[in-house]
């Protein structure tokens, strides 16, 4: 019997048919929607006369148009409300579970999936979303899909899919005070480039990765696609059933459990049967990739980028590098940032401070943006937004205290929602700022028209709230 990948064996069992010479139908056990791609999806639906074959696999929440202050409010932005009514209605006639706007499960759709425990292991996930890859995180194929897919799903749920290769990024070692998840994500991009992912689906292992909290892995997994693969996937381990257990939607949870918190009682018998199922899905010695890279975790410097693509990254404490006369892209980059070569980063002056998003919106991220600003005060003309990912990341940072802690240093926090990651709602930053982000884009005009996007993780972006400009953490870590 020949060794398998991780990844062959959940496409394998999902296949419901192979096409000669063409693609797979698929079998998807998740489907989540959203208010920007999936009315037109539904349109689609009614025109054909159909309906949604099963709507118990597809939940629905509202992220992306939404404000994130005074969500009490009707929206104001006809445009953002016009999706926003339309997901309530659609998934209403439908049948489908949706979370709306102050719902106590509302938030980010790439947070509350595995927050709800609806993101398991093994599972085939699509999402009308390119940072569905997310997912992959907890042992699982998932990827983003288009409109015209997410009609197909809904339809039939199933999808036609071309076998991607496959390619394992090890990464082993241990990593520097103040280094985190999203600095190992910038730097593996940073050396493999936006395209060197293009045609894989990656699988990420290793010491560095296995001794990762569940949602330091999704930040690895979210950022997956920024060099241009379909998805990213980490085998479970004893790490993942225990972010799981007890959670609303995992195996074996009985009555409700408090969102962001694991309060479900357990069937025993129930959750052992699905962890001795997970604990199979791991790749088989021996087994074949396409492409294999090795990364040493002492070499990873907290990161920032100067770019305008995630794989312009460097570490903080670098220098912007130099022309050499052929990269007409980085010389655009630069332009439209601002920057000169040749300059150390740090130092910089910046206007904005991002915490929040799908990639960096969780409870970890605003615990170590609040352990570095504790006792500081925010940076005099730094506009910070502070966006939680979830009502349930929102309710723990009030219950542990983190609340008062970002009050008290002068941070104000908002509402959830994807915010300042992109720009289809309020939170846009102005034409010709810095905005130091802990997002997953940096393209032109992502957080605004002309808005200059630098990603990082939260202890960078921390660092450049309190002191006004690009800042190692590690000075404040000492």
């Amino acid at each position: 019997m020949n060794p398998k990948t991780l990844f062959d064996k959940i496409w394998e069992s999902h296949i419901v048919k192979e096409i000669e010479g063409g693609p797979s139908v698929m079998y998807i056990d998740r489907h989540y929607i959203h208010e920007v791609t999936s009315p037109q999806a539904f349109a689609g639906i009614r025109r054909r006369g159909l309906k949604v074959f099963r709507p118990e696999k597809t939940f629905a929440t509202c992220d992306h148009n939404v404000p994130t202050l005074n969500q009490h409010l009707p929206l104001s932005d006809p445009l953002s409300a016009l999706p926003v009514e339309e997901l309530a209605k659609n998934t209403a006639t439908y049948g489908i579970k949706y979370f709306p706007l102050g719902d106590p499960s509302n938030g980010v759709v790439h947070i509350i999936g595995p927050e709800l425990g609806l993101t398991q292991c093994g599972m085939t996930i699509v999402c009308g979303d390119s940072h569905t890859s997310t997912h992959g995180a907890l042992g699982n194929i998932a990827f983003g899909i288009g409109t015209s897919e997410v009609e197909m799903v809904l339809a039939t749920q199933t999808i036609l899919q071309t076998k991607p290769k496959q390619m394992l990024i090890n990464v082993n070692g241990s990593l520097k005070e103040g280094v985190c998840a999203k600095d190992i994500i910038l730097h593996i991009i940073s050396r493999l480039g936006t395209s060197g992912g293009t045609g894989y689906f990656l699988e990420f292992a290793g010491s560095t990765i296995e001794n990762l909290s569940m949602e330091e892995r999704m930040t690895i997994c979210n950022m997956s696609i920024e060099m241009g693969a379909r998805g990213g996937l980490i085998a479970p381990d004893n790490t993942t059933f225990e972010y799981l257990k007890g959670r609303q939607y995992s195996p074996g949870t009985i009555g409700s459990s408090e969102v962001g918190g694991v309060e479900g009682r357990v069937n025993e018998a129930e959750w052992e049967g699905a962890v001795k199922r997970w604990s199979k899905l791991k790749s088989d010695p021996g087994c074949k990739y396409d492409m294999e890279y090795t990364f040493a975790a002492e070499e990873i410097e907290p990161m920032i980028t100067y770019g305008t693509n995630p794989a312009m990254g460097i570490p903080v404490n670098s220098v912007i590098p130099e022309l050499n006369g052929s990269e007409a892209g980085l010389s655009r980059a630069l332009v439209y940032m601002g920057l000169t070569p040749g300059v150390k980063i740090a130092g910089l002056k910046i206007d904005y401070v991002f915490l929040g998003s799908c990639t960096n919106g969780r409870i970890e991220d605003f615990r170590a943006f609040a352990s570095l600003v504790k006792g500081r005060q925010k940076a005099p003309g730094v506009t910070a937004w502070l966006v939680p990912g979830s009502k349930g990341v929102e309710r723990q940072i009030e219950e542990e205290g983190i609340g008062d802690t970002l009050r008290k240093a002068g941070f104000e926090l908002r509402q959830p929602g994807c915010s300042a990651c992109l720009g289809m709602n309020d939170d846009k930053v102005p034409e010709g700022k810095y905005a130091v982000s802990s997002s997953n884009r940096n393209f032109e005009g992502r957080q605004g028209p002309g808005a200059r996007t630098m990603l990082a993780g939260p202890l960078v972006v921390a660092a450049a709230a309190v002191t006004g400009e690009i800042t190692d953490p590690r000075i404040f870590l000492k």
